[in-house]
């Protein structure tokens, strides 16, 4: 139980939350009305009309919820997002070593979040006396929509979003109470007719402004996809290993992002353009051990690989055709389909010479399919 603190038994709540939202070591907080995000909702029904969100069935699962914040509890009053600012990105450009989105080179930031949500709630429950419920992104409520209308920042042209004082570097949680708070104002869109986002994504995932269509998303491919990556974003994820963060870095509100604070968040030594050879090389065990308490160990190991072994594929590094190579017997079909395709790239004759061995005996019809692709 978290000890009460004199000030907030005064009748300013919103001081008083925000004062220990602060505390706790968020950035940023801001308060919004649940049924503020109604036109989100909207959207997002549409999104999920459209087939955009690719073979995430868990958006479908709660999209009522996700659509309508009362429908999910509906005796809340307010919403509080608070955001931690999680620094500037530093990706390499040898093509050696692999690149890691910046929000997952650090240590994993839900159970990071959550804590220092509960904090904040802990005053909300004891000295204001209200009821709360506490959420991280794990949770069906549309996190971006309700930060828009906290006033902590605006959707940007690439759907994420926007901060004038942190750029595109912000995590979200969310506190829903039976407080009535007086709403922020919200933040108006300044994108202007910048469209950088847009124009560097490598996948061409943004069909219009404002619009996603996440199955060409090289974060959807990398994490959330479980299957064999489509020929065409093969050669386009280049040695992006775990999400990506082009269409974040290259926003002009950058020029004004700091560096995260938050200790927890700062790169991690295995994290920071680790060597493509070394990761093809993990088994289940030490890719366990060398991500433990990261966001990289929920995707698993044979999707990593599976994503080392493209970005090895576009590395045109010979001296990575043996890691390449090993992994033709792998027990994945995910990696020893990639494996396939990124000898097939670095040494088409290994490639030749592997197939006319291994292709009669190969179970899997997607390795088979990478086996016959240049047959």
């Amino acid at each position: 139980m978290v000890a009460r603190d004199a000030r907030f038994g005064t009748s300013d709540a919103r001081a008083a939350i925000r004062a220990r939202a602060l505390a706790a070591g968020f950035d940023a907080v801001g308060f919004a009305r649940p049924q503020s995000a109604a036109a989100a909702g909207e959207r997002l029904r549409q999104f999920l009309a459209e087939g955009r969100h690719g073979e995430m069935a868990w958006m479908e699962d709660r999209a009522d919820w996700r659509a309508d914040p009362t429908a999910l509890w509906p005796e809340a009053k307010s919403v509080i997002v608070c955001a931690l600012n999680y620094g500037a990105p530093e990706a390499t450009t040898d093509p050696g070593r692999g690149v890691i989105a910046t929000y997952a080179r650090g240590r994993d930031y839900h159970e990071l979040l959550k804590g220092k949500l509960k904090f904040v709630a802990d005053a909300i429950t004891g000295p204001l006396g209200g009821d709360v419920k506490v959420f991280t992104d794990t949770a069906p409520v549309l996190e971006k929509p309700l930060a828009a209308a906290a006033g902590l920042g605006w959707q940007g042209k690439h759907t994420n979003l926007v901060s004038r004082t942190f750029g595109s570097w912000l995590l979200l949680g969310e506190i829903f109470t039976t407080l009535d708070l007086e709403p922020d104002a919200q933040e108006s869109d300044a994108c202007g007719t910048c469209s950088r986002c847009l124009e560097v994504c490598p996948t061409a995932a943004f069909p219009a402004p404002y619009q996603l269509d996440a199955r060409r998303c090289i974060s959807y491919l990398t994490i959330e996809y479980d299957g064999h990556i489509a020929d065409e974003f093969r050669a386009p994820i280049g040695n992006r290993i775990f999400g990506c963060d082009d269409c974040l870095a290259v926003c002009p509100w950058n020029k004004y992002a700091h560096t995260a604070h938050e200790a927890k968040l700062h790169p991690r030594a295995e994290t920071t353009s680790p060597s493509l050879a070394e990761l093809a090389a993990l088994d289940d065990a030490t890719f366990r051990k060398r991500f433990a308490g990261t966001s990289i160990k929920r995707t698993g190991r044979d999707r990593f690989v599976r994503n080392v072994l493209i970005a090895i594929g576009n590395s045109a590094d010979a001296a990575l055709v043996p890691a390449a190579r090993v992994r033709l017997t792998d027990s994945s079909p995910l990696v020893r389909a990639m494996a396939v395709w990124a000898l097939g790239r670095l040494d088409p004759a290994a490639y030749a010479a592997e197939r006319a061995r291994r292709v009669a005996t190969e179970s899997d019809e997607g390795v088979r399919a990478e086996w016959n692709r240049a047959a």
